[in-house]
Parts: structure tokens; sequence; C-alpha cells
């Protein structure tokens, strides 16, 4: 009977002296937030900048007479297959700037000077195209402080270009050679819910208004009173890039050029930034339109005939010159 009792004693000890088990409550999750989408209408046509003190202005140039690049900064011609125009532009915008200090300077690891605002409203991330500032020839599109740019000497420029709007020549069965408008959207994948041609508005019907991916493209002319649209998906967007041990993203637009003085535009001259400058410096960023409105040819003729079925296959710019 002793036994009995200390076994007893012995259990009752244990079940004592164990611990109290809890279980985690399983926490509530958070609602995500919903994506708001831009409610902004139209891109402005003037940047504006309140700040003080010697600047660095960057200033779009449009060169028809610039050589005509490929992909690797050499010399391109246009294929048996199709034709090509110089086109008379309207107005541009970029989305991303960056200066690097040399060849091995990666995308990103440079001083980046600019990025534009960029959404996932329409699913992947995107330029807010309507947030954009697009800007005429001789134009300022951005500027910033000296003072807030990191000293050093910089040999690249890398300018991400993301939309073009410009005039070409087409054909028509009816009214022969007249006058057209192409909005091109070049940019890696750009939320866009409507755009301006010429006064006209225009709204993207191709898979619907929101995200389009690089090489979109809106068509806009008026012919008796008439507004003609048309819209399409060129294949390939050429975007030169002379340095080759710093290669550019898959699908974007940053086309890449040597600076330059105005006295010697041929002859590389790196950009040195003290951070004691008393004065504005100017960059033109030169750009080669030269042929750049490329398309598939049907009639042989050196016309833009989109009525009778020619696509275009290429929009990119032909080369970039930074020269101050």
């Amino acid at each position: 009977m002793k036994r009995v009792l200390i076994v007893i004693t012995f259990t009752l000890l244990l079940i004592s002296c164990k611990k109290k088990e809890t279980v985690a409550e399983e926490p509530i999750p958070e609602p995500t937030p919903a994506v708001i989408c831009p409610t902004c209408n139209f891109p402005d046509t003037v940047w504006t900048s309140n700040a003080t003190g010697p600047k660095l202005i960057f200033k779009f140039k449009f060169d028809s007479t610039q050589a005509r690049l490929d992909n690797f900064a050499m010399p391109s011609t246009i294929p048996g297959t199709n034709a090509a125009q110089s086109p008379t532009f309207n107005g541009m915008s970029a989305h991303y700037i960056e200066m690097a200090q040399g060849d091995l300077t990666q995308v990103g690891q440079g001083t980046v000077l600019y990025r534009a605002e960029e959404t996932t409203c329409g699913g992947n991330n995107a330029i807010v195209f309507c947030k954009s500032i697009v800007a005429k020839d001789g134009d300022v599109f951005f500027s910033v402080p000296i003072a807030s740019v990191t000293p050093g000497t910089y040999k690249w420029l890398r300018v991400s270009l993301a939309y073009q709007n410009y005039d070409v020549k087409i054909k028509t069965t009816s009214a022969g050679v007249i006058n057209g408008t192409i909005a091109s959207f070049v940019g890696f994948n750009t939320y866009v819910s409507k755009y301006k041609m010429h006064g006209a508005t225009m709204t993207p019907t191709l898979n619907g208004a929101g995200n389009k991916l690089q090489g979109y493209w809106g068509f806009y002319t008026n012919y008796m009173s008439t507004d003609v649209k048309a819209e399409g998906q060129a294949p390939q967007t050429t975007v030169v890039n002379p340095n080759p041990s710093s290669p550019i993203p898959p699908g974007s637009c940053l086309v890449t050029g040597a600076f330059v003085t105005t006295a010697a535009p041929n002859v590389g001259a790196p950009l040195t930034i003290t951070g004691s400058e008393t004065q504005d410096i100017i960059i033109t960023v030169s750009l080669s339109t030269n042929k750049s409105f490329e398309w598939k040819e049907l009639t042989f003729d050196g016309l833009f005939q989109p009525e009778i079925g020619e696509n275009v296959v290429d929009m990119g710019l032909r080369g970039l010159k930074p020269m101050y």
C-alpha cells in the first residue's frame, strides 16, 4: 500500500511541473492595398524647376543628318525588303537619365539623375505616360542642381527614351501623298490611357487601354475634315549602345552615347563635375533621326502606305551624342 502511494505522488508531481502549452493564433493578414491608377490627363510640355544655383541642364536636339547606327553603334543600312524616312519630330520624353564614369560602370551603378514615375496599375511595372515631359527640339527636358551631382569624370550618358511624336509622309489611294502623325511608345512598358495627336485625342484599342509594350504605335491624319486613325505594334526597336562592356536591360530603350564637346563633336571628351561650378552646364542630347521610321515595303516606291498593309518594323532612334 505504501509503494502505491509513492508512485501516485511522483506522478502527480510530474503533472504539476509540466508547462502549460499555448497555441499561437494565426495572424490576420492585412488587406493588400488597391493600386490606384493615375488620374492625370496628358503630359506636360514644359520642364519646370525651382532649383537655385548652377544647374546641369539637358536639351533635346533631333538631327536627321547624324549617322544612322545599329544596336552596336555600327553604320546601319536599310534592308531591301524595307523602306524608311527621317520624320519631323514634334516632341519626345525621357524616362531615365544616368551618367556613367567608365566602360565597366554597369547600368544603375553610375550617377542616376532622373527616373520618371512608374505604376503597377496595369499589371507589370510601367512608365506613367501622362506624367511625362514631352519636349520639342531645343527644349529643356530635365535639369538638376550641380551641387546634388556626385563629383567625378563621366565618359557615358545613358538616356532611356519613352515616347516620340513625329510627322511622316504617307501615300493614300484617294489623296496622294499627305502628312500623317505617329505616336511611338518605345519605353520598356508604358501605362497609357489616352494621348494627343495634333489636338485629336487618341484612345488605345489594341488590347485596350493600359500597359503597352515597347513598340506600340498610333497613327493619325485628317483628310477632308475626317479623322483617320490606326495603331499597331512594331516587332523591334533599335537601341544604340556603343559600349559592349555595359549591356542594357532587354526590352529597354536605354540609348548610350559618349560625351563630346560642341567644338569637337566627333571626339570623345569625358565630362568632369567638380561640385564647385559657378555656371550652368548645358548638355545637348543630339539624337539621330536619320531614317529612324522604318516599315515593311510592299510596293517598293519608298512611301509609307498603311492602308494597303505596310506595317512599321522599327521606330528606334539611330544614335545619341551628348554635347557640352
